[in-house]
C-alpha cells in the first residue's frame, strides 16, 4: 500500500542523484511512497513497474531494473537476498529523510549490510497530552487523537481501563491479547517479536570497496564515458560478484581485461575468473644460439 512521504528541496541538489538518470531519479522517489515503514521493498522490477510506471509502457520492467542498478551503484538502495530466499531492496537513507509518526511492525526482512538489531522510534505526543508507555501492567492510557482505523477484532491495541471500542468494551481487567510490550500498532509482520534479526551487531563488516568505486575506476580509464545501459549492466554484474565474496582485487583485474578487451559487461565473470584461477603456462628456459658443429646435418646442404 503505497504511503505519504516526504521529499525535501535538498533531494534535487543532492549529488548521489545526480549521478543516476532521470527515470531512475523517479523511480526512486516512488520508492519512498511505495516501502515500509523502515524503507524496505521487495526487489521485483516487474512489480515496480506497474506500480509506478504503469502510465508509461515505454518503461517497462527492463528499464525499471536498469533504474535499481543506478541507484544500487551510488549506493541510494541496497538489494539484498531475506533468509527466506527472496530478494529485497532497502532505501539506505530512508531513517535519515522520513520520520515516521507511529511505524509499523516488520514487514520485510532486515537488511543485512545496514540494519542492526531493530529499534522502536518513539511516538511523537504534543505537550499536554498523555503519553503511552511501552508497557502497562494496569492498562495503557492513550491520548484523545485515537482513532479507529480498523475493527476492534482486528486492532492489536494496549488495553485501557474505561476505554470503549466500538465492539469490546474491557471493565477493570485485561484480557490476554490487550496487553502488549509495544506501544505502537505492529500490524501483520513475517518475523514475530522475539526473531533474531538479520544482519547483527556482531557479523561481519561488509567490504569497504564498493562496487560503486570500482565503476568509478573504470570510467576514469576508458577514453571516453561508457553508455548508461552498459554502466547499469557492468554495475549489475560487480555488485554480484562483491555480494559472493569475490576479492575486489580480482574483480578490479577482470574490469581491466574487459576494458582492454571492449568486451560485454556479461563476461566480466568469466573474466574475474580467469583472473583469479588462471594457471600461468610454464616457460623453457632460454637458450642462446650457438653455431652447429655439423653444417652439413644443420642446414641440409650448401649454403
Amino acid at each position: 500500500m503505497a504511503r505519504i512521504r516526504t521529499i525535501k528541496p535538498e533531494a534535487f541538489a543532492s549529488e548521489s542523484l545526480a549521478q543516476v538518470t532521470v527515470t531512475a531519479e523517479r523511480t526512486f522517489f516512488g520508492l519512498l511512497t511505495q516501502a515500509d515503514d523502515h524503507g524496505r521493498f521487495r526487489d521485483q522490477a516487474a512489480v515496480i513497474a506497474g506500480l509506478l510506471w504503469s502510465l508509461r509502457p515505454e518503461h517497462g520492467p527492463l528499464g525499471v531494473e536498469d533504474d535499481l542498478a543506478q541507484l544500487a551503484g551510488a549506493d541510494l538502495i541496497c538489494r539484498y537476498e531475506g533468509e527466506d530466499g527472496k530478494r529485497y531492496l532497502h532505501i539506505v537513507t530512508f531513517s535519515r529523510h522520513q520520520k515516521i509518526n507511529r511505524p509499523s511492525g516488520v514487514r520485510h526482512p532486515a537488511c543485512p549490510h545496514h540494519d542492526g538489531a531493530p529499534r522502536h522510534a518513539p511516538s511523537q505526543v504534543p505537550q499536554g497530552t498523555l503519553r503511552e508507555p511501552a508497557v502497562s501492567p494496569h492498562g495503557a492510557l492513550l491520548d484523545g487523537s485515537w482513532e479507529i482505523r480498523e475493527p476492534a477484532a482486528k486492532r492489536e491495541a494496549p488495553g485501557q481501563t474505561g476505554f470503549h471500542e466500538p465492539s469490546v468494551t474491557v471493565h477493570g481487567g485485561l484480557t490476554e491479547d490487550s496487553v502488549r510490550a509495544h506501544g505502537p500498532d505492529l500490524g501483520p509482520r513475517i518475523m514475530d517479536l522475539g526473531s533474531v534479526p538479520t544482519g547483527a551487531a556482531g557479523g561481519p563488516a561488509p567490504d569497504t570497496v564498493s562496487a560503486k568505486k570500482l565503476i568509478g575506476e573504470y570510467v576514469a580509464a576508458c577514453a571516453h564515458r561508457p553508455p548508461e545501459k552498459f554502466l547499469g549492466h557492468l554495475g549489475r554484474e560487480v555488485n554480484q560478484l562483491l555480494a559472493e565474496g569475490i576479492a575486489p582485487s580480482h574483480v578490479r583485474a577482470g574490469l581491466e581485461r574487459l576494458r582492454t578487451k571492449g568486451l560485454s559487461p556479461s563476461v566480466l565473470p568469466s573474466l574475474v575468473n580467469e583472473a583469479m584461477n588462471a594457471v600461468p603456462v610454464p616457460q623453457e628456459p632460454h637458450r642462446p644460439w650457438t653455431n652447429p658443429t655439423d653444417v652439413e646435418a644443420a642446414y641440409g646442404g650448401e649454403l
